[in-house]
């Protein structure tokens, strides 16, 4: 895919994700909004409201190449992904884990949140946009539905 760069690891080890709990499996299935935390060039946080879906344990993210996340993400695969309880905003999963991403062929995953999170086909995207499916691994789970 042109333009595509993947995830380069210099320093990060490969990783094993943890099972969730069916609290957070709960959550993370429902439809609750998710703040995906990603860290910038300069070591500042950057949070970004996303909709989430999830393969076994990995949750799973739709997003557009160049936009800030994806640019962070690519820099540093480390993430945060707290999901809030649409009913009981108390009642919450913080996830911290590790990404990857690859091509949204078709925009599966992206068409598959919109219908989970709005009930329809998601509306166009820019112009040239390129969708990638971002894949975190999760190696820690806190929260009250952790």
């Amino acid at each position: 895919m042109p333009g595509f760069t993947a995830v380069a690891s210099r320093c990060y080890r490969a990783v094993m994700g943890v099972p969730l709990s069916e609290p957070a499996l709960r959550l993370v299935d429902g439809k609750n909004y998710a703040v995906l935390a990603t860290v910038n060039p300069d070591g500042s946080p950057q949070t970004s409201v996303v909709w989430i879906g999830r393969d076994g344990n990995d949750l799973l993210f739709s997003t557009v190449q160049g936009r800030v996340k994806h640019r962070n993400m690519l820099c540093d695969p480390r993430v945060s992904v707290t999901v809030l309880d649409s009913s009981d905003p108390e009642n919450y999963v913080e996830l911290r884990g590790q990404v990857s991403m690859t091509p949204d062929v078709g925009r599966r995953v992206d068409t598959q949140l919109s219908w989970k999170y709005d009930g329809k086909d998601p509306d166009d995207d820019r112009p040239g946009a390129v969708r990638v499916v971002v894949r975190m691994v999760v190696e820690k789970a806190t929260g009250y539905a952790a």
